[in-house]
């Protein structure tokens, strides 16, 4: 898994590493089970203080997409394949759904061009999914971060 950061962007670097492992679940480069690196050796590989990947990290498990086990350290806990969401997901994320949709309004995009952006965005990550689960069993998984 390589994670691409902007360090001057005003997206907090943490939101940045949860944000690209979410693609990586939807994309199906990451699996159910799947591991991740440590927060210590992520920190490491990007550059950053390990508790800004700790706080990535753990909003990812209160999200329950991540189990965060001593042992085993952090595993992805659903993916695509997993079933339906857990409930209250779906309120959730009209909630941030809603808000995204307002920006887009307000900056004067019209419904045909966000719908069209929204089908994009979903197709990418329903055609990078197949693409991976028709992949070689193992690659795409577990790489580590840069």
């Amino acid at each position: 898994m390589i994670l691409s950061l902007d360090m001057d962007s005003e997206v907090p670097i943490y939101q940045q590493i949860r944000d690209r492992i979410v693609e990586a679940i939807a994309s199906g480069q990451l699996a159910e089970g799947s591991s991740l690196p440590s927060t210590r050796q992520l920190a490491v590989d990007l550059g950053i203080n390990f508790h800004t990947v700790n706080k990535a990290y753990d909003l990812l498990r209160r999200e329950g997409l991540l189990r965060i086990n001593r042992k085993s350290g952090a595993l992805v806990q659903r993916d695509a394949r997993s079933g339906p969401p857990e409930p209250g997901f779906t309120s959730e994320w009209e909630t941030r759904l809603r808000t995204l949709l307002a920006e887009a309004v307000v900056h004067g995009a019209g419904d045909p061009a966000v719908l069209d952006s929204c089908r994009s965005v979903l197709d990418s990550f329903t055609a990078s999914a197949s693409a991976s689960r028709h992949a070689t069993p193992g690659t795409g998984q577990g790489d580590s971060a840069s």
